[in-house]
């Protein structure tokens, strides 16, 4: 009986802290959000179950070891991973590998619309910054509100490329709101679209794209990458790595390094990456007032950025000569290629013979050019 006493206090149950109690719950809810209402479960999946790893108690699964002591597995992946930017900049390969340049250059006016909902971005970094005036507990610095506005362009992996060069100290939070909100695209941004348009703009009806050549999709990547490295060196690395992905698809010749690129690396590092995000859902690390700042600044930036690409959207409409259906600015958000697939689906509910997927698929390309030339622009400003 002794030794059962003796177990049952060195257990986990008797360990735990409320407030593991409530992050097992909140990371459960995740992971039923995944599995129930398939809300992005290729990142809801393995965040919420990594946070529920990280906040059993005793295991010690994200903390560093102690002396000789092994580190704990999700402590690993995230300062092997996360910390080095080793697995945004691979991912953004992946992305590249799996993205088609064609609507946009068949619809080059939907940069603008990418470039529009990067207001996102510079409101949250406003934000960080009065809110850090406005709340004693929470103390953001100039840079610390750069790497936080990166969020509002939906890009996890820009954003976690920038939390680690300006805020390492932010990078578990930053990760975690950006990839949150990423996976709660299909929640957060009808009800934004629907309140700006009217069911009459919904329902436009957009031209078909003109062919694009082979030639224009393997000339797109390498221009790109020449242009960044004359005007924003900074941009490279993000834009260099998405450009670098493109071009192997686009080229033909490596399908090899292709298929590896859009699938085993790409899954293997997406698994990576959710866990390690994951653990920072931590309680003692989490349940901070900056933490919550920060997630509070993430989905006012995330719906700024919306509400920016479909106003924008609306004003190219007024005065275009082509019918430019206002749903596809909310594709502007670079979170690939979750937005695009969103506002197909709002044009499909309000008239089902209007198919906008690859309409948006312009903007959402060009949110992911527009957040990496931003990130690029917040490091030459602030890196230093």
């Amino acid at each position: 009986m002794q030794h059962l006493m003796l177990m049952w206090q060195n257990s986990g149950f008797m360990m735990m802290t409320f407030g593991q109690l409530a992050m097992i719950c909140v990371c459960l809810g995740l992971v039923f959000l995944a599995i129930r209402k398939n809300f992005e479960p290729l990142l809801l999946l393995p965040i919420g179950f990594g946070g529920v790893l990280a906040n059993i108690p005793v295991a010690d699964l994200a903390l560093a070891g102690v002396g000789s002591e092994p580190s704990g597995i999700l402590y690993l992946l995230y300062s092997t991973g996360l910390e080095t930017g080793v697995f945004p900049l691979f991912i953004f390969m992946g992305v590249g590998a799996l993205t088609d340049f064609g609507p946009l250059i068949a619809h080059p006016k939907t940069l603008l619309l990418g470039a529009a909902a990067q207001f996102g971005i510079f409101s949250a970094l406003i934000g960080a910054v009065v809110l850090s005036g406005l709340v004693p507990q929470i103390n953001f610095t100039l840079a610390d509100a750069a790497a936080i506005g990166i969020i509002g362009g939906a890009d996890g992996p820009t954003a976690i490329f920038v939390a680690s060069q300006l805020a390492p100290d932010l990078l578990g939070p930053i990760a975690v709101a950006a990839y949150s909100y990423m996976a709660l695209v299909p929640l957060i941004q009808p009800p934004i679209i629907r309140a700006l348009t009217t069911v009459e703009e919904r329902s436009i009806h957009m031209e078909q794209l003109r062919f694009v050549s082979q030639t224009e999709k393997i000339m797109l990547p390498i221009i790109l990458v020449l242009l960044v490295a004359v005007f924003l060196p900074d941009a490279a690395p993000l834009l260099g790595m998405f450009c670098f992905g493109n071009l192997m698809r686009e080229s033909g010749v490596v399908r090899r390094l292709t298929d590896t690129a859009q699938n085993t690396l790409l899954n293997i590092l997406t698994i990576g990456l959710g866990l390690a995000v994951g653990s920072k859902l931590q309680a003692d690390s989490f349940l901070q007032w900056e933490t919550l700042g920060i997630l509070s600044l993430g989905i006012i930036a995330f719906s700024v950025g919306t509400a920016s690409g479909v106003l924008m959207a609306k004003l190219m409409s007024r005065y275009s000569k082509m019918p430019i259906n206002p749903i596809i600015g909310a594709s502007g958000v670079s979170a690939v290629p979750m937005a695009a697939r969103v506002a197909n689906k709002i044009g499909l509910e309000t008239d089902p013979h209007n198919f906008l997927l690859m309409h948006a698929m312009g903007p959402n390309v060009a949110g992911v050019i527009g957040s990496a030339v931003a990130a690029g622009v917040i490091l030459s400003y602030c890196g230093s």
